[in-house]
């Protein structure tokens, strides 16, 4: 029990310490954005150690909602990166004492290059802070640490300011879901959104039964075409449909007489259809809207196939 009291103390604490960060967030957070938003460069985001882990998620956020970035290592950058630096580039230093040596190292040159520094420190006093363009204070009480020594509160508001950033730009940017699905074609969401309905339906093995057919019958073929419906087909047209909670229902409903029906009986006539044209992301809406969990889709010569919410 005395870990579960732990876990609870943890998260408490990281709760203060985001709520002391949300409530000194200032004027600089305005100004930060407003210098990536602006700037024709990329936003690179350097810190050492476990900055430098936090600082390569808010990279990855960052390139994936529209904002061009990478993570550089303070040491590699201090031998040789420094050149893939233009002058253009907005430079984020991640360091929670603001006294990290490694970045205070990269100072000089960045000055030189006229790059514009944005500092997250949870100390406005430090020498990163002072010598940065703005100050993004991610200062918290304490650490969740007992000893005060491993970062955990400080990591988390930092992760939590990059986030802020993030959403603050995809505000600015007027981001939409399109947007993100081109950077994510691979994920759920982009596939949905730039596909269209005849890139994900199914047209093969189509569960085809006839009016006249026994419940065994349907029930087998919803079985062995394991998308939980079965299609009534009256003279080559596709015009009702069964499906798991047609079965149910009609058990529920009928008791052991259900096997004196036919497939017509419990059938749903004239289910939802679909253009094979559609955008996949309307069409899966349009299911949840509807509360159901396939689509015909047909066109001009018929079913073509069945969009299935699996």
């Amino acid at each position: 029990m005395r870990s579960i009291e732990i876990a609870k103390e943890v998260i408490q604490t990281e709760i203060i310490g985001l709520d002391f960060m949300s409530s000194r967030i200032g004027v600089e957070f305005s100004q930060a954005v407003e210098a990536i938003i602006s700037t024709k460069g990329r936003t690179i985001i350097c810190g050492m150690g476990k900055s430098g882990i936090i600082g390569k998620k808010i990279v990855a956020s960052l390139a994936s909602t529209g904002t061009p970035s990478f993570f550089m290592h303070p040491g590699e950058a201090f031998h040789g990166d420094l050149g893939m630096v233009k002058s253009e580039d907005i430079f984020i230093a991640i360091s929670n004492s603001g006294e990290t040596d490694e970045l205070l190292k990269l100072l000089p040159f960045l000055k030189d290059n006229g790059n514009h520094i944005i500092a997250v420190t949870g100390n406005a006093n430090s020498i990163l802070a002072k010598n940065s363009h703005c100050h993004l204070d991610v200062a918290v009480p304490k650490e969740a640490c007992p000893f005060q020594l491993a970062p955990t509160s400080s990591t988390t508001a930092t992760l939590a300011m990059g986030d802020a950033l993030t959403v603050a730009l995809m505000e600015k940017r007027n981001f939409k879901p399109e947007n993100f699905a081109r950077f994510h074609p691979g994920g759920n969401l982009g596939r949905r959104l730039l596909s269209k309905v005849r890139d994900e339906m199914i047209t093969t093995k189509l569960p085809l039964v006839g009016p006249e057919d026994t419940l065994l019958n349907v029930i087998n073929v919803i079985s062995s075409g394991k998308l939980g419906i079965a299609l009534i087909q009256t003279a080559g047209e596709v015009n009702a449909i069964i499906t798991d909670g047609d079965l149910r229902r009609a058990m529920e409903k009928n008791g052991k007489d259900i096997f004196d029906l036919k497939a017509i009986d419990i059938a749903s006539i004239n289910p939802l259809e679909i253009s094979p044209d559609t955008n996949c992301q309307i069409a899966f809406e349009m299911m949840h809207e509807k509360g159901v969990s396939a689509l015909l889709v047909k066109e001009s010569r018929g079913l073509v196939g069945i969009l299935k919410n699996i």
